[in-house]
């Protein structure tokens, strides 16, 4: 299996047999938190706008996200996991619209698979893959650390990356500390800036055993997020 790493929204990637996108703060620790709260599938928007359309097709779907972080006029649910954790969200569609990961997303989608995924389902995400495609001796994956600066998506990315080579060499309490140092988190400790919930990075940091892994529908119309279950 041939693994590479990149870093950025907005990459010119290989073809791989695999691409996984990282957003731990906050984008896909969200998705995750939806799939667990019952979310059906997760609709993926490269705009405010088309968001609002896709809105205005389908009443009932709800909109989530953010733009440079902040929550978005008329949209139902924010970029918040400790939010989105206290919401039944049984059979919703939700459309999801984020400055990183979804951008990152969206740009990734030639591969014959993508996967999304936080540090929540990241050892899951990697294992799943690791057991579907060692056996393939010429195997590519491409994994995206999906901000272009965030230490907390690179320190996944090698975890990830660790997992799948098989070496262990990355205990899960590095990447916890990456996260709560990295530059993303800090407006999160900042009293000042109260949009950003520091309950959020509680959530982003915990590592859970579910068991489903978030792969992208490539086939639909617009490209969404659904649970794989394992």
């Amino acid at each position: 299996m041939q693994i590479q790493i990149y870093q950025g929204n907005d990459i010119d990637l290989p073809h791989a047999n695999v691409n996984v996108v990282i957003d731990v703060i906050r984008a896909f620790t969200v998705a995750h938190y939806a799939f667990l709260a019952g979310a059906e599938e997760i609709l993926l928007a490269n705009s405010v706008e088309s968001a609002l359309q896709i809105k205005q097709r389908n009443p009932d779907v709800l909109l989530a996200g953010e733009v440079n972080g902040l929550p978005i006029p008329d949209f139902e649910l924010d970029n918040s996991p400790a939010q989105i954790n206290k919401h039944n969200l049984m059979r919703k569609k939700i459309v999801q619209k984020t400055t990183n990961g979804v951008k990152a997303a969206l740009n990734a989608l030639q591969a014959d698979e993508v996967y999304v995924t936080g540090f929540t389902n990241a050892k899951t995400t990697a294992n799943h893959i690791k057991q579907k495609w060692k056996p393939v001796s010429s195997g590519k994956v491409n994994i995206i650390a999906s901000h272009p600066t965030g230490e907390d998506d690179l320190a996944c990315a090698h975890y990830m990356k660790s997992i799948l080579e098989g070496s262990g060499r990355i205990h899960p309490e590095e990447v916890i500390q990456a996260i709560l140092k990295a530059s993303a988190a800090k407006k999160f400790f900042d009293p000042a800036k109260t949009a950003f919930n520091r309950e959020d990075l509680d959530f982003c940091i915990k590592e859970l055993n579910s068991p489903f892994v978030m792969k992208i529908n490539q086939t639909k119309t617009i490209p969404t997020i659904e649970r794989v279950f394992l």
